[in-house]
């Protein structure tokens, strides 16, 4: 076989080890230590396990990851993020599908400190899905509307899955947070005008809402139980903007004050830093481990020749750059029904790099497009992981299919953020252009 022959069977393997489950690090860094071995020698392929892994984790940059990891943990076990939804519950009561638009503005929140999809599905479909469904909600409503609100997790800052991208693709993780605040917003509100435009059409949807009032006092002092959390994502996230810290200071310094907000509320406690303590190293590990695979994975590829031929290949059908935006879209369309995000991200950014920048596509705003299409791929079938986490929290038997079947409407509001960011790049690019650095 020729080296292009080498890289595609290396690739077969790589999809066919990760489809079987076998842990995507291992899966991707056993198929490159063979293949690099077939395009060279044993020696350079063993070389390379005693040097990369130390140099690739080493960067300063991948501290971030963990930093905000640690911020968002803690955020939930000192329980700041509670009383979100009862608060967003009492301002907009009023509104067809007042509950499920509450539940969309709370993942956005949740999402800001967590900086995890799954995390944020999981949370909120404990709080506000039997909410919903006690209100006489249909079900499809109520579980799709946090399975696709959860995924905000991605895009809204501070964003794991924006850390690695910057990273990988060498561009400005600042620079990227800051590309997300608009598209998150933007996400949220198709989101909101899709629920509330169903509701009113269709009052079935979201039952009989209880005839209940809330005084002005009521509403302060549910206030008063949440303000430290978007205080403490406006304080990170305008640090960023106005470049007064790093991302990595930032999300150390969101710890800090994480601690010292919860301290105040008397809600911290020392289980709670542990529990947080021990769950960001076990993520950090497990998105570390991925990552020291991936970075075998592009060795393997480069040599092979994969990228180039990808490269050509697209190109040689049309040069137009709509046409290479559809074919990355297809793309991630089809390997997120099968592959998690973080798998999938670090599979195809060695391919796909090179043609991103054959084509002169802006790097920030690809990470955004990434970032999005990987959102639509923790919903659609069949493996729609945000989807499986709502199954197994949710109460009652609420099939799949029911969860997938509202899913749709909230796919189709993505398809229009895409066009929307193709037709208008500025919704991306206009904040990481004025922020300070």
């Amino acid at each position: 076989m020729d080296s292009l022959q080498i890289g595609i069977v290396g690739i077969i393997f790589a999809l066919g080890f990760i489809l079987l489950r076998i842990p995507i690090g291992v899966s991707l860094g056993l198929v490159s230590i063979v293949g690099i071995a077939m395009l060279t020698s044993w020696d350079v392929s063993l070389s390379l396990i005693t040097s990369t892994p130390y140099n690739f984790v080493g960067q300063w940059e991948l501290s971030a990851a963990p930093m905000f990891l640690l911020m968002g943990y803690l955020c939930t076990t000192t329980n700041l993020t509670n009383g979100i939804f009862k608060f967003l519950q009492m301002l907009l009561y009023k509104i067809p599908g007042g509950l499920a638009i509450s539940s969309v503005i709370a993942c956005a929140l949740f999402s800001a400190a967590s900086g995890s999809s799954v995390a944020t599905s999981g949370a909120m479909s404990k709080i506000a899905i039997p909410e919903m469904l006690k209100r006489g909600y249909n079900p499809s409503l109520a579980t799709s509307t946090v399975a696709a609100a959860g995924t905000l997790g991605s895009l809204i800052p501070p964003s794991v899955i924006l850390v690695l991208y910057g990273v990988y693709a060498n561009v400005s993780i600042g620079q990227l947070f800051m590309a997300g605040v608009l598209p998150g917003l933007l996400t949220a509100f198709l989101f909101i005008a899709m629920i509330w435009l169903r509701c009113r059409h269709n009052p079935r949807l979201y039952g009989v809402d209880q005839n209940e009032k809330y005084s002005m006092q009521e509403i302060m002092q549910g206030f008063l139980h949440i303000w430290p959390l978007p205080t403490l994502i406006a304080f990170v996230i305008g640090g960023i903007f106005f470049g007064l810290f790093s991302p990595t200071e930032a999300g150390a310094i969101g710890s800090v004050v994480t601690l010292f907000i919860a301290a105040l509320k008397r809600t911290l406690s020392l289980n709670a830093i542990k529990e947080a303590i021990k769950d960001t190293a076990y993520s950090t590990a497990s998105i570390f481990l991925i990552m020291i695979g991936s970075l075998f994975f592009t060795k393997f590829l480069a040599l092979s020749g994969v990228p180039e031929a990808f490269t050509h290949f697209i190109l040689s059908i049309n040069q137009e750059q709509w046409w290479v935006v559809l074919s990355v879209i297809i793309l991630y369309l089809f390997l997120g029904m099968f592959i998690d995000s973080i798998g999938i991200l670090l599979l195809t950014l060695p391919i796909l790099l090179p043609l991103v920048e054959a084509a002169n596509l802006n790097l920030i705003w690809f990470g955004i497009l990434v970032t999005k299409m990987l959102e639509v791929g923790l919903v659609t079938p069949p493996v729609g992981l945000n989807v499986y986490v709502i199954k197994a929290t949710v109460p009652g038997d609420i099939p799949l299919q029911t969860i997938f079947r509202g899913v749709f409407w909230f796919i189709l509001c993505d398809m229009v953020f895409l066009l929307l960011i193709y037709c208008f790049p500025e919704i991306v690019t206009y904040l990481p252009s004025i922020m300070r650095t």
